[in-house]
Protein backbone atom coordinates (compact mmCIF):
# COMPACT_ATOMS: atom_id res chain seq x y z
CA UNK A 1 0.00 0.00 0.00
CA UNK A 2 1.15 3.52 -0.80
CA UNK A 3 -0.24 6.68 0.80
CA UNK A 4 -0.29 9.53 -1.70
CA UNK A 5 -1.56 13.11 -1.70
CA UNK A 6 -3.29 14.54 -4.80
CA UNK A 7 -0.13 16.48 -5.64
CA UNK A 8 1.90 13.24 -5.46
CA UNK A 9 -0.50 11.53 -7.87
CA UNK A 10 -0.44 14.44 -10.31
CA UNK A 11 3.35 14.41 -10.32
CA UNK A 12 3.66 10.66 -10.68
CA UNK A 13 0.88 9.88 -13.16
CA UNK A 14 1.09 12.08 -16.25
CA UNK A 15 -0.21 9.41 -18.60
CA UNK A 16 -2.71 10.39 -21.33
CA UNK A 17 -5.15 7.81 -19.94
CA UNK A 18 -5.48 9.62 -16.59
CA UNK A 19 -8.43 12.05 -16.49
CA UNK A 20 -8.79 13.63 -13.02
CA UNK A 21 -12.11 14.14 -11.29
CA UNK A 22 -12.76 17.81 -10.51
CA UNK A 23 -13.95 17.48 -6.90
CA UNK A 24 -15.06 14.89 -4.33
CA UNK A 25 -17.22 15.74 -1.29
CA UNK A 26 -18.50 13.46 1.48
CA UNK A 27 -21.29 14.27 3.97
CA UNK A 28 -22.24 12.15 6.98
CA UNK A 29 -25.63 11.63 8.61
CA UNK A 30 -25.53 8.81 11.15
CA UNK A 31 -24.82 5.58 9.26
CA UNK A 32 -25.36 7.22 5.86
CA UNK A 33 -22.71 8.93 3.77
CA UNK A 34 -23.52 11.04 0.73
CA UNK A 35 -20.66 10.98 -1.78
CA UNK A 36 -20.68 13.74 -4.38
CA UNK A 37 -18.21 13.44 -7.26
CA UNK A 38 -17.66 15.77 -10.19
CA UNK A 39 -16.63 13.45 -13.02
CA UNK A 40 -14.39 14.63 -15.90
CA UNK A 41 -17.05 13.58 -18.43
CA UNK A 42 -20.75 14.36 -18.81
CA UNK A 43 -23.08 11.71 -20.25
CA UNK A 44 -20.28 9.17 -20.51
CA UNK A 45 -20.23 9.02 -16.74
CA UNK A 46 -23.68 7.38 -16.70
CA UNK A 47 -21.78 4.10 -17.09
CA UNK A 48 -20.32 4.64 -13.60
CA UNK A 49 -23.74 5.16 -12.05
CA UNK A 50 -25.03 1.97 -13.64
CA UNK A 51 -22.02 -0.15 -12.67
CA UNK A 52 -21.77 1.16 -9.11
CA UNK A 53 -25.49 0.52 -8.53
CA UNK A 54 -25.16 -3.06 -9.82
CA UNK A 55 -21.98 -3.96 -7.99
CA UNK A 56 -22.13 -2.22 -4.60
CA UNK A 57 -24.29 -3.61 -1.82
CA UNK A 58 -23.54 -0.55 0.30
CA UNK A 59 -25.10 1.92 -2.16
CA UNK A 60 -28.74 2.78 -1.45
CA UNK A 61 -29.17 5.19 -4.36
CA UNK A 62 -27.12 6.66 -7.19
CA UNK A 63 -27.91 9.39 -9.69
CA UNK A 64 -26.18 11.60 -12.21
CA UNK A 65 -26.85 15.27 -12.86
CA UNK A 66 -24.65 16.28 -15.79
CA UNK A 67 -21.13 15.32 -14.65
CA UNK A 68 -22.03 15.18 -10.96
CA UNK A 69 -22.49 11.77 -9.33
CA UNK A 70 -24.38 11.47 -6.04
CA UNK A 71 -24.21 8.19 -4.12
CA UNK A 72 -26.03 7.54 -0.85
CA UNK A 73 -24.18 4.71 0.87
CA UNK A 74 -24.33 2.94 4.21
CA UNK A 75 -21.24 2.66 6.32
CA UNK A 76 -19.74 -0.81 6.44
CA UNK A 77 -17.81 -3.28 4.32
CA UNK A 78 -19.16 -5.47 1.50
CA UNK A 79 -16.54 -7.10 -0.78
CA UNK A 80 -17.19 -6.77 -4.51
CA UNK A 81 -17.46 -9.62 -6.98
CA UNK A 82 -15.98 -7.83 -9.96
CA UNK A 83 -16.74 -9.22 -13.39
CA UNK A 84 -15.80 -7.54 -16.68
CA UNK A 85 -18.71 -5.62 -18.26
CA UNK A 86 -21.27 -7.02 -15.81
CA UNK A 87 -19.98 -5.80 -12.44
CA UNK A 88 -16.96 -3.77 -13.40
CA UNK A 89 -16.67 -1.24 -10.58
CA UNK A 90 -18.03 -0.24 -7.22
CA UNK A 91 -17.56 0.70 -3.58
CA UNK A 92 -16.56 -2.03 -1.16
CA UNK A 93 -16.13 -0.07 2.07
CA UNK A 94 -17.35 3.18 3.61
CA UNK A 95 -16.01 4.21 6.99
CA UNK A 96 -16.19 7.38 9.09
CA UNK A 97 -13.05 7.93 11.12
CA UNK A 98 -13.15 11.05 13.28
CA UNK A 99 -13.21 14.06 10.96
CA UNK A 100 -12.50 11.96 7.86
CA UNK A 101 -14.45 9.67 5.53
CA UNK A 102 -12.74 6.68 3.94
CA UNK A 103 -14.28 5.17 0.80
CA UNK A 104 -12.69 2.14 -0.88
CA UNK A 105 -13.27 1.97 -4.65
CA UNK A 106 -12.36 -0.94 -6.89
CA UNK A 107 -12.74 -1.56 -10.59
CA UNK A 108 -11.49 -3.35 -13.66
CA UNK A 109 -9.52 -1.71 -16.49
CA UNK A 110 -10.54 1.95 -16.89
CA UNK A 111 -12.83 1.74 -13.87
CA UNK A 112 -9.79 0.74 -11.83
CA UNK A 113 -7.90 3.78 -13.08
CA UNK A 114 -10.84 5.91 -11.95
CA UNK A 115 -10.88 4.22 -8.55
CA UNK A 116 -7.40 5.38 -7.69
CA UNK A 117 -5.65 7.97 -9.83
CA UNK A 118 -8.55 9.92 -11.32
CA UNK A 119 -10.44 10.36 -8.04
CA UNK A 120 -7.25 10.81 -6.08
CA UNK A 121 -6.28 13.93 -8.00
CA UNK A 122 -9.59 15.68 -7.26
CA UNK A 123 -10.05 18.82 -5.21
CA UNK A 124 -11.37 17.87 -1.77
CA UNK A 125 -9.32 14.67 -1.48
CA UNK A 126 -6.86 14.66 1.42
CA UNK A 127 -4.97 11.51 0.41
CA UNK A 128 -5.32 8.12 -1.23
CA UNK A 129 -4.32 4.70 0.02
CA UNK A 130 -3.28 3.05 -3.23
CA UNK A 131 -3.49 -0.73 -3.16
CA UNK A 132 -3.47 -1.65 -6.85
CA UNK A 133 -2.90 0.51 -9.94
CA UNK A 134 -5.54 -0.37 -12.52
CA UNK A 135 -5.59 -0.22 -16.28
CA UNK A 136 -5.73 -2.72 -19.12
CA UNK A 137 -6.68 -6.12 -17.67
CA UNK A 138 -5.64 -5.14 -14.14
CA UNK A 139 -7.91 -4.40 -11.19
CA UNK A 140 -7.45 -1.02 -9.55
CA UNK A 141 -8.25 -0.49 -5.88
CA UNK A 142 -7.80 2.47 -3.56
CA UNK A 143 -9.21 4.20 -0.49
CA UNK A 144 -10.10 7.85 -1.06
CA UNK A 145 -9.95 9.90 2.15
CA UNK A 146 -11.90 13.16 2.36
CA UNK A 147 -12.95 15.58 5.12
CA UNK A 148 -16.15 14.76 6.98
CA UNK A 149 -18.82 17.32 6.14
CA UNK A 150 -22.49 17.49 7.07
CA UNK A 151 -25.44 18.56 4.93
CA UNK A 152 -27.57 21.64 5.55
CA UNK A 153 -30.54 22.48 3.34
CA UNK A 154 -32.09 25.95 3.52
CA UNK A 155 -35.64 26.56 2.28
CA UNK A 156 -36.57 30.08 1.19
CA UNK A 157 -39.87 31.66 0.20
CA UNK A 158 -41.69 34.97 -0.27
CA UNK A 159 -38.85 37.27 -1.32
CA UNK A 160 -40.45 39.17 -4.22
CA UNK A 161 -43.47 41.41 -4.81
CA UNK A 162 -46.03 41.56 -7.63
CA UNK A 163 -44.00 44.41 -9.11
CA UNK A 164 -40.42 43.11 -8.93
CA UNK A 165 -38.02 40.42 -7.78
CA UNK A 166 -37.49 36.68 -8.31
CA UNK A 167 -36.98 34.16 -5.52
CA UNK A 168 -34.96 31.67 -7.56
CA UNK A 169 -32.39 34.24 -8.69
CA UNK A 170 -32.06 35.82 -5.26
CA UNK A 171 -31.56 32.36 -3.75
CA UNK A 172 -28.91 31.39 -6.28
CA UNK A 173 -26.99 34.60 -5.66
CA UNK A 174 -27.16 33.82 -1.93
CA UNK A 175 -25.72 30.38 -2.62
CA UNK A 176 -22.88 31.82 -4.65
CA UNK A 177 -22.14 34.37 -1.94
CA UNK A 178 -22.07 31.64 0.72
CA UNK A 179 -19.77 29.62 -1.51
CA UNK A 180 -17.33 32.52 -1.37
CA UNK A 181 -17.45 32.13 2.43
CA UNK A 182 -16.08 28.59 2.08
CA UNK A 183 -19.30 26.57 2.12
CA UNK A 184 -19.91 23.88 -0.52
CA UNK A 185 -22.90 25.12 -2.55
CA UNK A 186 -24.25 21.83 -3.87
CA UNK A 187 -27.67 22.45 -5.32
CA UNK A 188 -30.54 24.83 -6.05
CA UNK A 189 -33.99 23.26 -6.41
CA UNK A 190 -37.06 25.25 -7.43
CA UNK A 191 -40.23 23.79 -5.90
CA UNK A 192 -43.58 24.44 -7.55
CA UNK A 193 -46.28 25.07 -4.94
CA UNK A 194 -50.09 25.25 -5.18
CA UNK A 195 -50.75 27.29 -8.36
CA UNK A 196 -54.14 28.63 -7.20
CA UNK A 197 -52.80 30.17 -3.99
CA UNK A 198 -54.45 33.61 -3.65
CA UNK A 199 -51.38 34.92 -1.78
CA UNK A 200 -48.89 34.16 -4.58
CA UNK A 201 -46.96 36.87 -6.40
CA UNK A 202 -46.88 35.02 -9.74
CA UNK A 203 -45.55 31.47 -10.31
CA UNK A 204 -45.79 30.37 -6.66
CA UNK A 205 -42.46 28.64 -6.15
CA UNK A 206 -40.05 28.30 -3.26
CA UNK A 207 -36.37 27.30 -3.34
CA UNK A 208 -34.14 24.85 -1.51
CA UNK A 209 -30.38 25.47 -1.31
CA UNK A 210 -28.17 22.53 -0.31
CA UNK A 211 -24.72 22.91 1.25
CA UNK A 212 -21.90 20.72 2.49
CA UNK A 213 -20.65 22.20 5.75
CA UNK A 214 -17.90 21.58 8.28
CA UNK A 215 -19.81 20.52 11.44
CA UNK A 216 -18.37 23.42 13.39
CA UNK A 217 -19.61 26.02 10.88
CA UNK A 218 -23.28 25.10 10.53
CA UNK A 219 -24.56 27.93 12.72
CA UNK A 220 -22.38 30.40 10.86
CA UNK A 221 -23.92 29.27 7.56
CA UNK A 222 -27.47 29.66 8.88
CA UNK A 223 -26.80 33.08 10.42
CA UNK A 224 -25.05 34.34 7.30
CA UNK A 225 -27.89 33.10 5.07
CA UNK A 226 -30.47 34.86 7.25
CA UNK A 227 -28.54 38.13 7.09
CA UNK A 228 -28.15 37.94 3.33
CA UNK A 229 -31.85 37.21 2.92
CA UNK A 230 -32.88 40.07 5.17
CA UNK A 231 -30.65 42.44 3.24
CA UNK A 232 -31.90 41.39 -0.20
CA UNK A 233 -35.60 40.53 0.14
CA UNK A 234 -38.25 42.83 -1.27
CA UNK A 235 -41.10 41.24 0.68
CA UNK A 236 -42.49 41.65 4.19
CA UNK A 237 -43.40 37.92 4.29
CA UNK A 238 -39.96 36.33 3.91
CA UNK A 239 -38.97 33.24 5.90
CA UNK A 240 -36.38 30.43 5.99
CA UNK A 241 -36.49 26.78 7.03
CA UNK A 242 -33.43 24.66 7.87
CA UNK A 243 -33.02 20.90 7.49
CA UNK A 244 -29.83 19.32 8.83
CA UNK A 245 -28.77 15.94 7.45
CA UNK A 246 -29.27 13.79 4.37
CA UNK A 247 -32.56 12.10 5.21
CA UNK A 248 -35.95 13.59 4.34
CA UNK A 249 -38.54 12.41 6.88
CA UNK A 250 -41.67 10.90 5.36
CA UNK A 251 -43.85 13.42 7.20
CA UNK A 252 -41.89 16.28 5.65
CA UNK A 253 -42.26 14.95 2.12
CA UNK A 254 -45.98 14.46 2.73
CA UNK A 255 -46.27 18.10 3.86
CA UNK A 256 -44.42 19.25 0.73
CA UNK A 257 -46.71 17.26 -1.54
CA UNK A 258 -49.74 18.77 0.18
CA UNK A 259 -48.29 22.25 -0.34
CA UNK A 260 -48.20 21.52 -4.08
CA UNK A 261 -51.86 20.46 -4.19
CA UNK A 262 -53.78 22.67 -1.76
CA UNK A 263 -53.74 25.90 0.20
CA UNK A 264 -51.74 25.61 3.42
CA UNK A 265 -51.74 27.74 6.56
CA UNK A 266 -48.80 29.04 8.58
CA UNK A 267 -49.98 27.14 11.64
CA UNK A 268 -49.74 23.84 9.76
CA UNK A 269 -46.18 24.59 8.71
CA UNK A 270 -45.24 25.49 12.28
CA UNK A 271 -46.82 22.31 13.66
CA UNK A 272 -44.99 20.02 11.19
CA UNK A 273 -41.67 21.81 11.72
CA UNK A 274 -41.97 21.57 15.51
CA UNK A 275 -42.81 17.85 15.37
CA UNK A 276 -39.77 17.16 13.16
CA UNK A 277 -37.34 19.48 14.94
CA UNK A 278 -36.90 21.71 11.88
CA UNK A 279 -35.98 25.33 12.48
CA UNK A 280 -38.24 27.98 10.96
CA UNK A 281 -36.76 31.49 10.82
CA UNK A 282 -38.98 34.51 10.28
CA UNK A 283 -36.96 37.07 8.32
CA UNK A 284 -39.56 39.77 7.60
CA UNK A 285 -42.82 37.84 8.11
CA UNK A 286 -44.45 34.48 8.76
CA UNK A 287 -46.23 33.70 5.47
CA UNK A 288 -43.00 32.49 3.86
CA UNK A 289 -42.71 29.65 6.39
CA UNK A 290 -45.20 27.60 4.36
CA UNK A 291 -43.15 27.48 1.16
CA UNK A 292 -39.78 27.49 2.87
CA UNK A 293 -40.66 24.29 4.74
CA UNK A 294 -42.20 22.74 1.59
CA UNK A 295 -38.94 23.30 -0.30
CA UNK A 296 -37.07 21.08 2.15
CA UNK A 297 -39.24 18.02 1.60
CA UNK A 298 -38.46 17.82 -2.11
CA UNK A 299 -34.89 19.09 -2.25
CA UNK A 300 -33.70 15.60 -3.22
CA UNK A 301 -36.33 15.05 -5.93
CA UNK A 302 -35.98 17.88 -8.49
CA UNK A 303 -38.38 16.33 -11.00
CA UNK A 304 -41.21 16.07 -8.50
CA UNK A 305 -40.31 19.49 -7.15
CA UNK A 306 -40.92 21.04 -10.56
CA UNK A 307 -44.20 19.21 -11.23
CA UNK A 308 -47.38 21.30 -11.20
CA UNK A 309 -50.71 19.97 -9.94
CA UNK A 310 -53.80 21.77 -11.16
Amino acid sequence: MEILKPSDLRERFRDPWISPYRKVITMVDGDLVEIVEYHPCVSGSEWMIYQYSRSSKLIESARRDSNRHTYIARTGKAPLELKASLNAAGIEEVRVEGDEVRVVHAGLAGAGVGAAMCRGMAEGVKRVELYDVGGGSREGRAAVITPRLEKVVIGIDDTDTPAEGATWTLANNMGLRLQEEGFEYLDHVTVQLYPHNPHKTQNCVSVALAFGVDPGRKEHLIDKAARLLEKSTLSDKTAMAVLEGIRVPGELREYSMNAKKRLMEVEEAESVAEALGIELIEITGSQGKIGALAALGLYNDPQEAARVYY
